[in-house]
């Protein structure tokens, strides 16, 4: 059975925002596994189209543009979830492209909204405890786009790299900026002028922003010590934190997971997120797990990445309970 909020407790809200195909829905699919259906509510903002697939057709704007959404509706219906009321959401069909019977959706605890604009106004970004920005390379992005799209949404390889194309002005100026707004910008991609063997996770690099209090991870990712032969210095070590120049000039740190890993040193990380929470639990089970053709694997950059939110949501929903 699932849970509803207790009345007068307005619920934890996480954006993820990012272009199509940069892994939202894995992202969010497996926050929901972890914390479990019961206390999560999962809620893409894609479906506040306006417009059907065919009806876009004749127009002068792709999915991307806030004129091809209901952007006010998405507001209002972003402070109705936040302050723990339900909503009556549209439903957009991504197999067919079209618009259906719209469904309740009743917040719990926490509430993830995902898509491409969620952080593209101001009201919007009120709304929200935790903000996520994904940022994979474009062309990795365009590959993951044109498996997705050519298995599941009927689209020759052809027809996406044309829409793409298409698209790309309005992701320039409409979808690419909300990363200024993330507290956290997420980037999974393969190690740069490295050649891993096959199978071998992406690696993740999560810029933490200042806007949020980050668990304190200095010490675990540092070098035991410069005096023991042998110790990689912290850049060339798989798993480190930098200080790093943001977009703007401003530092930032970096956390970097690389994909080779290895999982001694993962869960030491792991653990140290972990324990920070104080909770009696173990670890969720279902962190990084990815689903490829069927075939369940595992990641621990991924995982660590969903440890990381899951901190920040446990917190968040303990101010919110105090």
């Amino acid at each position: 059975m699932l849970r509803s909020l207790p009345r007068g407790r307005r619920p934890v809200m996480l954006a993820i925002a990012g272009d199509s195909a940069a892994g939202k829905t894995t992202l969010t699919r497996g926050l929901v596994e972890c914390l479990g259906a019961d206390r999560m509510t999962a809620v893409c903002v894609d479906d506040y189209h306006r417009y059907d697939r065919a009806e876009r057709r004749d127009k002068p704007f792709t999915a991307l543009h806030p004129d091809c959404n209901h952007i006010d509706i998405m507001e209002q219906h972003l402070q109705l979830l936040a302050m723990g009321e339900p909503i009556l959401k549209p439903v957009y069909d991504h197999a067919t492209g079209t618009l259906v019977r719209p469904q309740l959706v009743e917040p719990r605890d926490f509430v993830i909204v995902e898509g491409l604009l969620p952080m593209h106004t101001r009201l919007a970004r009120a709304c929200f405890d935790i903000t996520v920005y994904l940022d994979p390379p474009e062309p990795l992005r365009h590959q993951w786009k044109i498996a997705r799209d050519t298995a599941k949404r009927g689209y020759t390889a052809e027809q996406v790299r044309t829409e793409l194309a298409r698209r790309e002005p309005e992701s320039a100026a409409f979808i690419r900026p909300q990363r200024r707004f993330a507290d956290i910008v997420v980037r999974f991609a393969p190690v740069r002028e490295r050649v891993d063997p096959p199978g071998t996770p992406l690696s993740a690099e999560l810029l933490l922003r200042p806007t949020i209090d980050h668990p304190e991870l200095s010490g675990v990712l540092d070098p035991p010590s410069d005096s023991v032969p042998g110790t990689p210095a912290a850049e060339h070590r798989a798993m480190h934190l930098r200080l790093h120049r943001d977009d703007d000039g401003r530092p930032v740190d970096a956390l970097h997971v690389h994909g080779y890993v290895s999982p001694e040193e993962s869960e030491v990380v792991k653990k140290a997120i972990w324990e920070r929470l104080e909770v009696t639990a173990e670890p969720p089970r279902a962190l990084g797990r990815l689903s490829a053709d069927g075939v369940m694997t595992g990641s621990d950059p991924l995982a660590i990445t969903q440890l990381l939110l899951l901190y920040h949501l446990i917190n968040a929903d303990r101010r919110q309970a105090a």
